[in-house]
């Protein structure tokens, strides 16, 4: 009968543990929605969490293509999990044409957010890495921007 309580109880703390980890990410995801500004309407979110790269080796990237539509200006941002190590840059492709960046290598400039007005409906990829291949938690979030 001793098993049968010992499983019952970590049965227990480990689905507690899990819903509030659910809640922190939720809470996250809200409060980098938030920021996008007023004139954003979320559309989507994006959970990334990425390993450190290994010597020699490219960075992990978290890809995702969507679908945009022509005419209709879209909002990017990504936050950074206090977790991090690394910063996350996020990336905007037309097929394999960098279309924008929340960062600028030739200043140095980060952005936390870019928009971008689609000029063809069409297939794009989000790209989010982080800085130097570092170890990094991040949210990326689509919006549209309400004219």
């Amino acid at each position: 009968m001793k098993p049968l309580y010992f499983f019952i109880l970590v049965l227990f703390v480990f689905v507690n543990a899990f819903k509030l980890n659910a809640q922190d990410i939720q809470a996250d995801i809200q409060k980098c929605a938030m920021s996008t500004g007023k004139d954003a309407i979320y559309l989507k979110d994006f959970v990334v969490k990425l390993a450190e790269a290994k010597p020699n080796q490219k960075p992990p990237a978290f890809r995702i293509t969507l679908a945009l539509r022509k005419g209709i200006i879209y909002r990017l941002n990504v936050c950074k999990n206090i977790n991090s190590q690394g910063d996350p840059v996020l990336h905007l492709y037309d097929e394999t044409i960098l279309l924008l960046s929340t960062f600028n290598s030739q200043t140095g400039k980060e952005y936390k957010a870019v928009s971008f007005e689609c000029k063809k409906s069409g297939a794009y990829t989000v790209t989010i890495t982080f800085k130097e291949g570092k170890q990094g938690e991040a949210i990326g979030i689509l919006s549209y921007i309400n004219k």
